[in-house]
Protein backbone atom coordinates (compact mmCIF):
# COMPACT_ATOMS: atom_id res chain seq x y z
CA UNK A 1 0.00 0.00 0.00
CA UNK A 2 1.50 2.98 -1.22
CA UNK A 3 0.85 6.50 0.43
CA UNK A 4 -1.26 8.92 -1.93
CA UNK A 5 1.09 12.23 -1.05
CA UNK A 6 3.57 13.18 -3.04
CA UNK A 7 6.67 15.26 -2.00
CA UNK A 8 5.62 18.86 -1.80
CA UNK A 9 2.88 16.83 0.34
CA UNK A 10 5.33 15.59 2.90
CA UNK A 11 6.90 19.31 2.97
CA UNK A 12 3.58 20.71 3.81
CA UNK A 13 2.79 18.00 6.42
CA UNK A 14 6.09 18.91 8.17
CA UNK A 15 5.67 22.54 8.20
CA UNK A 16 2.15 22.11 9.54
CA UNK A 17 3.84 19.15 12.38
CA UNK A 18 6.76 21.72 13.29
CA UNK A 19 4.04 24.72 13.58
CA UNK A 20 2.18 22.22 16.12
CA UNK A 21 4.84 21.65 18.07
CA UNK A 22 6.26 25.29 17.99
CA UNK A 23 2.53 26.05 19.85
CA UNK A 24 2.87 22.97 22.40
CA UNK A 25 6.62 24.42 23.01
CA UNK A 26 5.48 28.24 23.29
CA UNK A 27 2.64 27.07 25.76
CA UNK A 28 4.86 24.69 27.93
CA UNK A 29 7.33 27.21 28.75
CA UNK A 30 4.42 29.53 30.22
CA UNK A 31 4.47 26.86 33.54
CA UNK A 32 1.63 25.71 34.90
CA UNK A 33 1.85 26.56 38.60
CA UNK A 34 -0.74 24.86 40.17
CA UNK A 35 -3.60 22.59 39.24
CA UNK A 36 -5.99 25.13 37.63
CA UNK A 37 -3.37 25.83 35.46
CA UNK A 38 -3.00 22.51 34.24
CA UNK A 39 -6.62 21.46 33.96
CA UNK A 40 -8.26 24.73 33.12
CA UNK A 41 -4.94 26.61 31.39
CA UNK A 42 -5.50 29.18 34.31
CA UNK A 43 -9.14 29.80 33.63
CA UNK A 44 -7.95 32.92 31.25
CA UNK A 45 -8.63 31.93 27.93
CA UNK A 46 -10.62 34.15 25.48
CA UNK A 47 -13.94 33.19 23.73
CA UNK A 48 -12.11 32.78 20.05
CA UNK A 49 -9.91 30.09 21.78
CA UNK A 50 -12.73 28.18 23.39
CA UNK A 51 -14.96 28.35 20.65
CA UNK A 52 -12.34 26.59 18.25
CA UNK A 53 -11.83 24.00 20.84
CA UNK A 54 -14.97 22.79 21.48
CA UNK A 55 -15.18 22.39 17.75
CA UNK A 56 -12.04 20.40 17.58
CA UNK A 57 -12.76 18.61 20.45
CA UNK A 58 -16.35 17.17 19.05
CA UNK A 59 -14.79 16.60 15.60
CA UNK A 60 -12.54 13.74 16.04
CA UNK A 61 -11.30 11.59 13.03
CA UNK A 62 -14.15 8.97 13.74
CA UNK A 63 -17.12 11.73 13.03
CA UNK A 64 -14.93 12.55 9.52
CA UNK A 65 -15.13 8.93 8.82
CA UNK A 66 -18.29 8.36 10.41
CA UNK A 67 -20.37 11.42 9.07
CA UNK A 68 -18.73 11.43 5.29
CA UNK A 69 -19.65 7.22 5.61
CA UNK A 70 -23.52 7.88 6.73
CA UNK A 71 -23.82 11.05 4.08
CA UNK A 72 -22.67 8.93 1.75
CA UNK A 73 -24.77 5.63 2.58
CA UNK A 74 -28.06 7.29 4.03
CA UNK A 75 -28.06 10.94 2.93
CA UNK A 76 -29.15 14.00 5.21
CA UNK A 77 -30.43 12.15 8.83
CA UNK A 78 -27.57 12.24 10.84
CA UNK A 79 -27.48 16.32 10.22
CA UNK A 80 -29.76 16.26 12.85
CA UNK A 81 -26.85 15.33 15.28
CA UNK A 82 -24.90 18.42 13.70
CA UNK A 83 -27.86 21.20 14.41
CA UNK A 84 -27.95 20.42 17.98
CA UNK A 85 -25.75 23.87 17.87
CA UNK A 86 -28.79 25.30 19.77
CA UNK A 87 -27.68 22.67 22.68
CA UNK A 88 -24.52 24.70 22.98
CA UNK A 89 -26.39 27.57 23.40
CA UNK A 90 -27.75 26.01 26.15
CA UNK A 91 -24.68 25.68 27.68
CA UNK A 92 -23.90 29.25 27.77
CA UNK A 93 -27.30 30.56 28.55
CA UNK A 94 -28.72 27.76 31.04
CA UNK A 95 -25.54 25.65 32.35
CA UNK A 96 -22.66 27.97 32.87
CA UNK A 97 -23.44 30.45 35.10
CA UNK A 98 -24.09 27.48 37.61
CA UNK A 99 -21.35 25.85 36.76
CA UNK A 100 -18.66 28.69 37.34
CA UNK A 101 -20.61 30.24 40.56
CA UNK A 102 -19.71 26.90 41.98
CA UNK A 103 -15.83 27.07 41.07
CA UNK A 104 -16.19 23.20 40.42
CA UNK A 105 -13.34 22.03 37.76
CA UNK A 106 -15.34 19.20 37.12
CA UNK A 107 -18.98 18.16 36.38
CA UNK A 108 -18.70 15.33 39.09
CA UNK A 109 -17.36 18.27 41.47
CA UNK A 110 -20.75 20.52 40.35
CA UNK A 111 -23.13 16.98 41.93
CA UNK A 112 -21.14 16.79 44.99
CA UNK A 113 -21.94 21.10 45.83
CA UNK A 114 -25.49 20.62 44.48
CA UNK A 115 -26.35 17.17 45.88
CA UNK A 116 -23.97 14.94 47.79
CA UNK A 117 -20.99 12.92 47.94
CA UNK A 118 -22.32 9.58 46.57
CA UNK A 119 -23.47 10.91 43.01
CA UNK A 120 -19.50 12.60 42.31
CA UNK A 121 -18.32 8.96 42.95
CA UNK A 122 -20.79 7.69 40.59
CA UNK A 123 -19.97 10.10 38.04
CA UNK A 124 -16.47 10.08 38.66
CA UNK A 125 -16.04 6.57 37.84
CA UNK A 126 -18.96 6.07 35.22
CA UNK A 127 -17.17 9.01 33.44
CA UNK A 128 -13.69 7.41 33.48
CA UNK A 129 -15.22 4.08 32.24
CA UNK A 130 -17.20 5.58 29.49
CA UNK A 131 -14.27 7.49 28.04
CA UNK A 132 -11.86 4.62 27.80
CA UNK A 133 -13.98 2.16 26.16
CA UNK A 134 -15.60 4.35 23.65
CA UNK A 135 -13.77 7.75 23.18
CA UNK A 136 -10.38 6.92 23.31
CA UNK A 137 -10.92 3.50 21.61
CA UNK A 138 -12.76 4.62 18.85
CA UNK A 139 -10.96 7.95 17.75
CA UNK A 140 -8.11 6.23 17.94
CA UNK A 141 -9.26 2.76 16.31
CA UNK A 142 -11.17 5.51 13.52
CA UNK A 143 -7.68 7.29 13.43
CA UNK A 144 -5.23 4.63 12.65
CA UNK A 145 -7.60 4.25 9.31
CA UNK A 146 -6.85 7.71 8.54
CA UNK A 147 -3.58 7.97 9.33
CA UNK A 148 -2.55 4.40 6.98
CA UNK A 149 -5.47 5.16 4.34
CA UNK A 150 -3.45 8.52 3.89
CA UNK A 151 0.25 8.12 4.82
CA UNK A 152 0.67 4.59 3.53
CA UNK A 153 1.65 3.04 6.39
CA UNK A 154 0.56 -0.03 8.32
CA UNK A 155 -2.49 0.62 10.56
CA UNK A 156 -0.83 -0.11 13.91
CA UNK A 157 2.41 2.03 13.34
CA UNK A 158 -0.46 5.09 12.24
CA UNK A 159 -2.65 4.64 15.61
CA UNK A 160 0.51 4.25 18.36
CA UNK A 161 2.45 6.96 16.27
CA UNK A 162 -0.37 9.61 16.60
CA UNK A 163 -1.50 8.18 20.38
CA UNK A 164 2.46 8.84 21.46
CA UNK A 165 2.58 12.15 19.94
CA UNK A 166 -0.64 13.26 21.42
CA UNK A 167 -0.22 12.11 24.43
CA UNK A 168 3.47 13.95 25.34
CA UNK A 169 2.07 17.04 24.10
CA UNK A 170 -1.35 16.77 26.40
CA UNK A 171 1.21 15.38 29.70
CA UNK A 172 4.22 17.93 29.43
CA UNK A 173 1.46 21.07 28.49
CA UNK A 174 -1.81 20.00 30.25
CA UNK A 175 -5.17 22.06 29.13
CA UNK A 176 -3.23 25.48 27.90
CA UNK A 177 -1.23 23.27 25.66
CA UNK A 178 -4.71 21.13 24.27
CA UNK A 179 -6.74 24.55 23.71
CA UNK A 180 -3.91 26.49 21.97
CA UNK A 181 -2.89 23.66 19.48
CA UNK A 182 -6.66 22.65 18.78
CA UNK A 183 -7.45 26.38 17.79
CA UNK A 184 -4.98 25.82 15.08
CA UNK A 185 -5.89 22.57 14.59
CA UNK A 186 -9.73 23.91 13.88
CA UNK A 187 -8.79 26.19 10.88
CA UNK A 188 -6.66 23.65 9.16
CA UNK A 189 -9.60 21.53 9.06
CA UNK A 190 -12.12 23.72 8.10
CA UNK A 191 -10.40 25.25 5.49
CA UNK A 192 -9.02 21.63 3.97
CA UNK A 193 -12.51 20.30 3.66
CA UNK A 194 -14.30 23.31 2.47
CA UNK A 195 -12.36 23.30 -0.16
CA UNK A 196 -13.10 19.27 -0.45
CA UNK A 197 -16.75 20.51 -0.51
CA UNK A 198 -16.15 23.57 -2.97
CA UNK A 199 -14.05 20.99 -5.78
CA UNK A 200 -16.32 17.96 -4.92
CA UNK A 201 -19.16 20.26 -5.86
CA UNK A 202 -17.56 21.79 -9.31
CA UNK A 203 -16.52 17.93 -10.57
CA UNK A 204 -19.96 16.73 -9.82
CA UNK A 205 -21.10 19.71 -11.93
CA UNK A 206 -22.80 21.88 -9.51
CA UNK A 207 -25.57 22.03 -6.71
CA UNK A 208 -28.57 21.85 -9.17
CA UNK A 209 -26.60 18.51 -10.75
CA UNK A 210 -25.71 16.88 -7.44
CA UNK A 211 -29.69 16.69 -6.63
CA UNK A 212 -30.42 15.58 -9.90
CA UNK A 213 -27.70 12.54 -9.89
CA UNK A 214 -28.84 11.87 -6.12
CA UNK A 215 -32.14 10.25 -5.30
CA UNK A 216 -34.38 13.00 -3.10
CA UNK A 217 -34.30 10.76 -0.40
CA UNK A 218 -30.70 11.37 0.46
CA UNK A 219 -31.74 15.23 0.98
CA UNK A 220 -34.12 14.30 3.12
CA UNK A 221 -33.54 14.86 7.18
CA UNK A 222 -37.32 13.88 7.78
CA UNK A 223 -37.80 10.39 7.91
CA UNK A 224 -40.96 8.06 9.22
CA UNK A 225 -41.67 7.80 12.84
CA UNK A 226 -41.66 3.72 11.93
CA UNK A 227 -38.30 4.44 10.06
CA UNK A 228 -36.12 1.25 11.42
CA UNK A 229 -32.88 3.25 11.42
CA UNK A 230 -33.81 7.18 11.58
CA UNK A 231 -37.18 7.99 12.48
CA UNK A 232 -37.85 12.13 12.70
CA UNK A 233 -39.27 11.30 16.36
CA UNK A 234 -35.93 9.33 17.41
CA UNK A 235 -33.57 12.17 15.79
CA UNK A 236 -35.33 15.38 17.18
CA UNK A 237 -36.41 14.56 20.71
CA UNK A 238 -34.01 11.76 21.35
CA UNK A 239 -31.23 13.15 19.84
CA UNK A 240 -32.18 16.47 22.28
CA UNK A 241 -31.79 14.49 25.46
CA UNK A 242 -28.24 12.75 24.01
CA UNK A 243 -27.52 16.39 22.95
CA UNK A 244 -28.10 18.29 26.21
CA UNK A 245 -25.79 15.12 28.06
CA UNK A 246 -22.90 15.57 25.66
CA UNK A 247 -22.67 19.48 25.23
CA UNK A 248 -23.65 20.20 29.09
CA UNK A 249 -22.52 17.76 31.30
CA UNK A 250 -19.58 16.09 30.05
CA UNK A 251 -16.57 17.17 31.01
CA UNK A 252 -14.96 16.17 27.83
CA UNK A 253 -16.98 19.64 26.40
CA UNK A 254 -17.60 21.82 29.50
CA UNK A 255 -14.07 21.71 30.45
CA UNK A 256 -13.43 24.25 27.64
CA UNK A 257 -15.83 26.70 28.65
CA UNK A 258 -14.58 26.69 32.61
CA UNK A 259 -11.29 27.62 31.39
CA UNK A 260 -12.64 31.00 30.98
CA UNK A 261 -12.00 34.19 33.00
CA UNK A 262 -15.85 34.95 33.67
CA UNK A 263 -19.42 33.67 32.75
CA UNK A 264 -19.15 36.71 29.36
CA UNK A 265 -16.37 35.04 28.15
CA UNK A 266 -17.56 31.73 28.51
CA UNK A 267 -20.65 32.22 27.08
CA UNK A 268 -19.28 34.06 24.16
CA UNK A 269 -16.73 30.67 23.47
CA UNK A 270 -20.12 28.63 23.52
CA UNK A 271 -22.07 30.92 21.15
CA UNK A 272 -19.37 30.81 18.65
CA UNK A 273 -19.01 26.88 19.00
CA UNK A 274 -22.75 26.47 18.44
CA UNK A 275 -21.90 28.59 15.07
CA UNK A 276 -19.06 26.41 13.86
CA UNK A 277 -21.33 23.11 15.04
CA UNK A 278 -23.18 23.79 12.19
CA UNK A 279 -20.16 23.31 10.10
CA UNK A 280 -19.89 19.49 9.69
CA UNK A 281 -23.09 19.37 7.55
CA UNK A 282 -21.15 20.99 5.21
CA UNK A 283 -17.96 19.88 5.08
CA UNK A 284 -18.39 15.90 5.86
CA UNK A 285 -22.46 15.36 4.91
CA UNK A 286 -22.70 16.87 1.69
CA UNK A 287 -19.51 15.56 0.76
CA UNK A 288 -20.55 12.09 1.58
CA UNK A 289 -23.24 12.72 -0.77
CA UNK A 290 -20.75 14.53 -3.45
CA UNK A 291 -19.15 11.28 -3.14
CA UNK A 292 -21.86 9.01 -3.64
CA UNK A 293 -22.89 11.15 -6.72
CA UNK A 294 -19.58 10.91 -8.23
CA UNK A 295 -19.32 7.13 -7.82
CA UNK A 296 -22.65 6.90 -9.43
CA UNK A 297 -21.20 8.66 -12.52
CA UNK A 298 -18.13 6.37 -12.33
CA UNK A 299 -15.51 9.09 -11.39
CA UNK A 300 -14.36 7.35 -8.56
CA UNK A 301 -15.09 4.24 -6.47
CA UNK A 302 -14.96 2.99 -3.18
CA UNK A 303 -15.31 -0.26 -1.06
CA UNK A 304 -17.17 0.55 1.96
CA UNK A 305 -18.43 4.00 3.69
CA UNK A 306 -15.50 4.97 5.76
CA UNK A 307 -13.23 5.01 2.61
CA UNK A 308 -15.21 8.17 1.41
CA UNK A 309 -13.46 10.96 2.58
CA UNK A 310 -9.93 9.87 2.55
CA UNK A 311 -10.79 8.83 -0.88
CA UNK A 312 -12.25 12.39 -2.34
CA UNK A 313 -8.57 13.62 -0.76
CA UNK A 314 -6.83 11.61 -2.67
CA UNK A 315 -9.25 12.18 -5.95
CA UNK A 316 -9.95 15.57 -5.59
CA UNK A 317 -7.28 17.64 -4.01
CA UNK A 318 -3.97 19.40 -6.35
CA UNK A 319 -0.48 18.72 -4.70
CA UNK A 320 -0.04 20.34 -1.43
CA UNK A 321 -3.54 20.79 -0.56
CA UNK A 322 -3.70 16.85 0.03
CA UNK A 323 -0.99 17.16 2.55
CA UNK A 324 -2.50 20.01 4.79
CA UNK A 325 -5.76 18.26 4.64
CA UNK A 326 -4.03 15.54 5.64
CA UNK A 327 -2.33 17.51 8.78
CA UNK A 328 -6.04 18.56 9.43
CA UNK A 329 -7.88 15.06 9.53
CA UNK A 330 -4.93 14.01 11.93
CA UNK A 331 -5.23 17.16 13.84
CA UNK A 332 -8.79 16.11 14.09
CA UNK A 333 -7.42 12.78 15.33
CA UNK A 334 -4.89 14.39 17.91
CA UNK A 335 -7.48 17.22 19.01
CA UNK A 336 -9.90 14.33 20.21
CA UNK A 337 -7.78 12.15 21.75
CA UNK A 338 -5.92 15.15 23.25
CA UNK A 339 -9.45 15.96 25.43
CA UNK A 340 -9.77 13.17 26.44
CA UNK A 341 -6.92 12.24 27.48
CA UNK A 342 -7.00 15.96 29.72
CA UNK A 343 -10.37 15.56 30.84
CA UNK A 344 -9.32 11.88 32.15
CA UNK A 345 -6.64 13.37 34.05
CA UNK A 346 -9.06 15.92 35.51
CA UNK A 347 -11.45 13.29 36.41
CA UNK A 348 -8.99 10.90 37.88
CA UNK A 349 -6.68 13.67 39.81
CA UNK A 350 -9.14 15.74 41.09
CA UNK A 351 -12.58 13.97 41.35
CA UNK A 352 -10.49 10.68 42.79
CA UNK A 353 -7.54 10.75 43.97
CA UNK A 354 -7.63 14.21 45.71
CA UNK A 355 -11.07 12.88 47.11
CA UNK A 356 -9.11 10.27 49.03
CA UNK A 357 -5.90 12.25 49.92
CA UNK A 358 -7.72 15.78 50.33
CA UNK A 359 -4.17 17.03 52.08
CA UNK A 360 -2.03 16.43 48.91
CA UNK A 361 0.53 19.67 47.95
CA UNK A 362 -0.40 21.32 44.53
CA UNK A 363 3.06 19.76 43.12
CA UNK A 364 2.53 16.38 43.96
CA UNK A 365 -1.33 16.90 42.12
CA UNK A 366 0.34 17.96 38.96
CA UNK A 367 2.30 14.86 38.96
CA UNK A 368 -0.71 12.34 39.23
CA UNK A 369 -2.30 14.13 36.37
CA UNK A 370 0.31 13.55 34.44
CA UNK A 371 0.88 9.67 35.24
CA UNK A 372 -2.73 9.48 35.14
CA UNK A 373 -2.94 10.80 31.27
CA UNK A 374 0.14 8.43 30.66
CA UNK A 375 -2.28 5.33 32.11
CA UNK A 376 -5.14 6.47 29.37
CA UNK A 377 -2.20 6.29 26.61
CA UNK A 378 -1.58 3.19 27.57
CA UNK A 379 -5.03 1.72 27.97
CA UNK A 380 -5.89 3.32 24.90
CA UNK A 381 -3.33 1.32 22.96
CA UNK A 382 -4.29 -1.92 24.53
CA UNK A 383 -7.93 -1.34 23.79
CA UNK A 384 -7.39 -1.15 19.80
CA UNK A 385 -7.06 -4.90 19.07
CA UNK A 386 -10.33 -4.86 21.00
CA UNK A 387 -12.06 -1.86 18.72
CA UNK A 388 -10.58 -3.99 15.71
CA UNK A 389 -12.15 -7.05 16.12
CA UNK A 390 -15.36 -5.25 16.73
CA UNK A 391 -14.79 -3.49 13.46
CA UNK A 392 -15.62 -0.21 11.76
CA UNK A 393 -18.39 -0.39 9.98
CA UNK A 394 -20.66 -1.15 13.33
CA UNK A 395 -19.20 1.52 15.48
CA UNK A 396 -20.32 5.02 14.72
CA UNK A 397 -23.79 3.05 15.26
CA UNK A 398 -22.89 1.34 18.19
CA UNK A 399 -21.45 4.44 19.80
CA UNK A 400 -24.90 6.45 18.91
CA UNK A 401 -27.11 3.42 20.71
CA UNK A 402 -25.01 3.01 23.45
CA UNK A 403 -24.93 7.53 23.78
CA UNK A 404 -28.72 7.02 23.91
CA UNK A 405 -28.53 4.64 26.96
CA UNK A 406 -26.18 6.35 28.90
CA UNK A 407 -27.48 9.87 28.72
CA UNK A 408 -30.98 9.91 29.73
CA UNK A 409 -30.37 9.99 33.69
CA UNK A 410 -27.93 12.21 33.96
CA UNK A 411 -29.51 14.61 31.31
CA UNK A 412 -32.31 14.19 34.24
CA UNK A 413 -30.45 15.06 37.36
CA UNK A 414 -28.70 17.78 35.60
CA UNK A 415 -31.48 19.47 34.26
CA UNK A 416 -33.87 19.43 37.46
CA UNK A 417 -31.20 19.47 39.97
CA UNK A 418 -30.13 23.39 38.28
CA UNK A 419 -34.34 23.77 37.34
CA UNK A 420 -35.78 22.89 40.47
CA UNK A 421 -34.37 23.38 44.32
CA UNK A 422 -36.39 20.58 45.48
CA UNK A 423 -34.49 17.91 44.18
CA UNK A 424 -32.36 16.23 46.79
CA UNK A 425 -29.19 14.30 47.09
CA UNK A 426 -31.82 10.85 47.46
CA UNK A 427 -33.64 11.26 44.53
CA UNK A 428 -30.16 12.08 42.44
CA UNK A 429 -28.27 9.40 43.23
CA UNK A 430 -32.07 6.71 43.17
CA UNK A 431 -31.87 8.14 39.26
CA UNK A 432 -28.57 7.54 38.09
CA UNK A 433 -28.36 4.30 39.56
CA UNK A 434 -31.58 2.99 38.19
CA UNK A 435 -30.40 4.48 34.67
CA UNK A 436 -27.34 2.68 34.36
CA UNK A 437 -29.34 -0.53 35.67
CA UNK A 438 -32.13 0.08 32.81
CA UNK A 439 -29.17 0.71 30.43
CA UNK A 440 -27.08 -2.53 31.19
CA UNK A 441 -30.58 -4.53 30.69
CA UNK A 442 -31.26 -2.33 27.73
CA UNK A 443 -27.66 -3.29 25.93
CA UNK A 444 -27.99 -6.92 26.92
CA UNK A 445 -31.28 -7.39 25.24
CA UNK A 446 -29.57 -5.98 22.52
CA UNK A 447 -27.32 -8.31 21.97
CA UNK A 448 -29.43 -11.45 22.73
CA UNK A 449 -32.20 -10.34 20.86
CA UNK A 450 -32.35 -13.48 18.83
CA UNK A 451 -33.24 -15.71 21.81
CA UNK A 452 -36.06 -13.22 23.24
CA UNK A 453 -39.62 -13.15 22.55
CA UNK A 454 -43.12 -11.45 23.66
CA UNK A 455 -42.12 -8.05 25.90
CA UNK A 456 -38.17 -8.87 26.48
CA UNK A 457 -37.94 -8.71 22.37
CA UNK A 458 -40.08 -5.68 21.91
CA UNK A 459 -38.07 -4.08 24.70
CA UNK A 460 -34.73 -5.16 22.47
CA UNK A 461 -36.37 -4.05 19.17
CA UNK A 462 -37.42 -0.12 20.20
CA UNK A 463 -35.30 1.77 17.98
CA UNK A 464 -32.24 3.29 19.97
CA UNK A 465 -33.56 7.12 19.50
CA UNK A 466 -36.47 6.20 20.92
CA UNK A 467 -35.56 4.06 23.80
CA UNK A 468 -33.76 7.65 24.91
CA UNK A 469 -36.79 8.87 25.07
CA UNK A 470 -38.66 6.50 27.52
CA UNK A 471 -35.50 6.27 29.71
CA UNK A 472 -36.07 10.14 29.70
CA UNK A 473 -39.53 10.07 30.89
CA UNK A 474 -38.72 7.36 33.43
CA UNK A 475 -36.01 9.29 34.74
CA UNK A 476 -37.69 12.56 35.10
CA UNK A 477 -40.77 10.77 36.57
CA UNK A 478 -38.67 9.18 39.24
CA UNK A 479 -36.51 11.87 40.25
CA UNK A 480 -39.11 13.91 40.82
CA UNK A 481 -41.46 11.49 42.95
CA UNK A 482 -38.32 10.59 45.06
CA UNK A 483 -37.65 13.95 45.73
CA UNK A 484 -41.03 14.99 46.98
CA UNK A 485 -41.74 11.98 49.30
CA UNK A 486 -38.58 12.85 51.19
CA UNK A 487 -37.15 15.63 52.91
CA UNK A 488 -36.55 18.81 51.09
CA UNK A 489 -32.50 19.94 50.67
CA UNK A 490 -31.21 22.03 52.85
CA UNK A 491 -31.65 24.98 50.98
CA UNK A 492 -28.75 27.61 52.48
CA UNK A 493 -25.95 24.69 51.52
CA UNK A 494 -27.33 24.88 47.74
CA UNK A 495 -27.32 28.80 47.57
CA UNK A 496 -26.46 30.10 43.52
CA UNK A 497 -26.91 26.25 42.50
CA UNK A 498 -30.17 26.12 41.56
CA UNK A 499 -32.84 28.02 40.56
CA UNK A 500 -34.99 29.62 42.97
CA UNK A 501 -31.54 29.94 45.50
CA UNK A 502 -29.89 33.00 43.85
CA UNK A 503 -29.13 35.57 45.61
CA UNK A 504 -30.09 39.02 44.55
CA UNK A 505 -26.40 40.02 43.91
CA UNK A 506 -25.87 36.73 42.00
CA UNK A 507 -28.80 37.13 39.63
CA UNK A 508 -27.47 40.77 38.93
CA UNK A 509 -24.47 39.27 38.16
CA UNK A 510 -26.14 36.75 35.52
CA UNK A 511 -28.22 39.62 34.38
CA UNK A 512 -24.83 41.90 33.51
CA UNK A 513 -23.25 38.97 32.08
CA UNK A 514 -24.17 39.32 28.47
CA UNK A 515 -24.99 41.91 25.85
CA UNK A 516 -27.30 42.66 23.26
CA UNK A 517 -24.43 41.01 20.52
CA UNK A 518 -25.28 37.75 22.54
CA UNK A 519 -28.75 38.16 22.53
CA UNK A 520 -28.80 38.77 18.48
CA UNK A 521 -26.28 36.09 17.68
CA UNK A 522 -28.08 33.53 19.64
CA UNK A 523 -31.14 34.22 17.87
CA UNK A 524 -29.83 34.17 14.59
CA UNK A 525 -28.04 31.13 15.16
CA UNK A 526 -31.84 29.31 15.93
CA UNK A 527 -32.97 31.00 12.71
CA UNK A 528 -30.39 29.76 10.32
CA UNK A 529 -31.02 26.10 11.98
CA UNK A 530 -35.04 26.23 11.27
CA UNK A 531 -33.88 27.48 7.94
CA UNK A 532 -31.64 24.36 7.47
CA UNK A 533 -34.17 21.67 8.90
CA UNK A 534 -37.08 23.17 6.56
CA UNK A 535 -34.89 22.79 3.31
CA UNK A 536 -33.72 19.63 3.66
CA UNK A 537 -37.38 18.00 3.32
CA UNK A 538 -36.36 15.98 0.79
Amino acid sequence: MGSVLESLDWVVLSIYFIALIAVAIWVILQKNKNTEDYFLAGRNVGWFVIGASIFASNIGSEHVVGLAGTGAESGMPMAHYELHAWIVLLLGWLFLPFYMRSGAFTMPEFLEKRFDEKSRWFLSIFSLLGYIVTKVSVTIYAGGIVVSELLGIPFWYGAIGIVVFTGIYTIIGGMKAVIYTETLQTIILIVGSIIVTYLGLQEVGGWNELKATVDSQHFNMWRPMNDPDFPWTGLLFGGTIVGIWYWCTDQYIVQRTLAANNIKIGRRGAIFGAYLKILPIFIFLIPGIIAFALSKKGIITYDKPDEVFPTLVKTLLPVGLKGLVAGGLMAALMSSLASVFNSCSTIFTIDIYKKLKPHLEEKRLLKIGRVATAIVVILGIIWIPIMAKIGGGTLYKYLQSVQSYIAPPITAVFLLGILWKRINAKAAIITLLSGLVVAALRIAAEINIENLTGIAHSFAAINFAHMAIFMFIFSIILCISVSLITTAPNYEAIKGLAFGTLTKEQSNQTKNSFDKIDIILSILLIVIIVIILTYFTG
